[in-house]
């Protein structure tokens, strides 16, 4: 359980190193980062502040005893926020308060029974569907609609959200309607913000933020000023709400999405700062405590949530070391509910925007779209893609946008894989694939050795055969080996393709040899009984039999 303490590496464990102080401290330390944070999500959903509050405590509570991270911070994210947003926004178009809140509720506990049923089939591994390349491109995409979406509430204006460039559009056309005021508080708050993360980066930037706003607006009474101000906040815990299960049908694909995200996000999280002392991250368990998060903070007000990044880096950079900091968290959101409500009902809009603009652009790193340029053009153009379908066609269709270019990436690596042709380091003994690196490198006359990667099968079968003939029309060999130390399995029509190449070769009077094979493969060889077919003289342990056999036959019999 996630909150057990962990194991001494030493055989004795101090007192301070399990006790709960670090833990209060890094709880603390971290809800000053994630309530204000959570109450901005909430706005980027469209929805009341204090159901930021909410995620931010029942969602870590659940979580603190299921999850295998020791230190990962469960609550909302900006990814999920604009997801949440962009569905209630389909199921809600009217925006009526009492539905909105029913319907998150739903949306929710749909998130968490996904997470639940992918658990019991045991999908963890579905979060490497998506590939590092398009996630760059789908965050940095999420990261621009979020930044759009937030500056009219800096300028103090309201734009119908009709998709990413229409309100660009609008954005310009009401400029002259801006709000001087609002404009002043969000751009003090973005520069106060921007300062403190880039020369303070160990102080709570939001909090210092939100209190100071909260002080002026009191003081000076912005809201007579024509400053737009959170308002009314319940000075109370959640009380139950329970979905409308009328609303399942409509919500069910965005929430297939939202989960996907959660999950992808949750694993991510937990395992850039998960430490060498740390138990390992079980993705099905993750799952489960993902899933019970989501489906308890349904019922609680709650909007979708998974594992926080920054949350949890800020806990782990100020000692927290188990779930306990989590507990402290959630304790201090809902001291927060009960204690703070009436104050934070006087937070100016645009600081709420500005948080999440500065937490968001984040998202967008330009840096790893040229570090995957300079590594792999295909994969760039992967991330280019992914990023103009958020754009193009939106949040959730940019998820499915992402999937289908990293299922059709994984699909053309596997259907085109290498054949190597292999030749000898000069004056050694070293085997490697011929390259234009190495044009030393030298091959044995009359026979050509070829090592095929990867599994074997009915979609790249064809690429393989035509490789293995491209090279034997170039070498014109006496003697093909076909190294399958790579071929890590072998299909039906991957076997009847090299009984058919087998047989091409005898006819133009070429030997095939086959050189280390792998026990599942060779499984499959004598059960096609193909081995028969090729003669268990033409089997070798590894290539450099296979040569050393072939320079003493041709010792012996020049023809060989």
């Amino acid at each position: 359980m996630a909150l057990q303490n962990p194991p001494s590496g030493s055989g004795q464990t101090t007192s301070s190193a399990i006790g709960i102080r670090p833990d209060l401290v890094a709880g603390l330390t971290a809800a000053a980062v994630v309530l204000p944070k959570a109450m901005a999500y909430a706005t980027v959903a469209g929805l009341p502040v204090s159901v930021g509050l909410y995620t931010a405590f029942v969602p870590l509570i659940i979580y603190a005893f299921l999850g295998t991270s020791r230190v990962l911070s469960v609550s909302s994210t900006t990814t999920l926020a604009i997801l949440t947003g962009a569905q209630l926004g389909i199921a809600v178009p009217d925006g009526d308060p009492t539905r909105l809140i029913v319907a998150t509720a739903t949306l929710t506990g749909l998130t968490g029974a996904i997470l639940l049923a992918a658990s019991v089939l045991k999908l963890g591994f579905v979060a490497n569907f998506i590939s590092a390349p398009v996630l760059t491109g789908f965050k940095a995409g999420i990261g621009l609609v979020i930044v759009l979406d937030q500056i009219p509430k800096l300028l103090g204006i309201h734009v119908e959200k009709e998709g990413f460039f229409r309100d660009a559009f609008s954005l310009v056309q009401h400029l002259p309607d801006m709000s001087f005021p609002t404009l002043v508080f969000a751009t003090a708050t973005l520069l106060g913000l921007f300062f403190m993360e880039r020369y303070r980066e160990h102080v709570p930037a939001p909090l210092i933020a939100m209190g100071v706003a909260i002080t002026f607006s009191w003081y000076f009474g912005v809201a007579d000023l024509g400053v737009a101000t959170v308002g009314h906040i319940p000075q109370a815990l959640p009380s139950p709400t329970i979905p409308d299960l009328a609303l399942v049908q409509t919500l069910l694909p965005g929430a297939l999405g939202i989960a996907l995200m959660s999950f992808t996000e949750t694993i991510a999280a937990g395992k850039a700062f998960s430490v060498a002392a740390d138990p390992p991250i079980r993705p099905d368990r993750e799952l489960v405590a993902t899933g019970a998060a989501n489906l308890a903070g349904a019922f609680l007000g709650s909007m979708p949530a998974g594992g926080g990044t920054s949350q949890t880096a800020v806990v782990r950079a100020v000692g927290g070391q188990t779930q306990k900091a989590s507990l402290v968290t959630a304790a201090a959101s809902a001291a927060t509910m009960l204690v703070l409500a009436p104050l934070l009902g006087l937070l100016p809009q645009g600081v709420l925007a500005a948080i999440v603009i500065i937490y968001s652009i984040g998202l967008i790193k330009p840096t790893e779209f040229a570090s995957i340029l300079a590594i792999r053009r295909m994969e760039f153009w992967w991330a280019v893609v992914a990023f103009l379908g958020v754009l193009f066609f939106g949040t959730l269709q940019g998820i499915v946008v992402a999937i289908i270019l990293s299922l059709v990436g994984l699909a053309a690596q596997v259907a085109n894989p290498v054949v190597h042709v292999i030749g000898r380091k000069r004056g050694t003994d070293v085997l490697r694939p011929l390259s234009p690196d190495h044009p030393e490198d030298e091959s044995v006359e009359g026979i050509l050795v070829l090592r095929p990667e990867g599994r074997l099968f009915f979609l790249n079968a064809q690429q393989v055969a035509d490789q293995i003939q491209a090279a034997i029309s170039t070498y014109s060999p006496r003697v093909v080996v076909l190294d399958l130390s790579s071929v890590v399995d072998i299909e039906y029509s991957a076997l009847q393709m090299l009984a058919a190449g087998h047989q091409r070769l005898l006819d133009g009077g070429v030997k095939l040899w086959l050189a280390e094979l792998n026990p599942a493969v060779l499984g499959y060889l004598r059960a096609s009984r193909f081995l028969e077919q090729l003669g268990p003289s033409n089997l070798y342990h590894n290539v450099e039999a296979a040569l050393h056999a072939f320079e003493t036959a041709s010792l012996e019999d020049p023809k060989i």
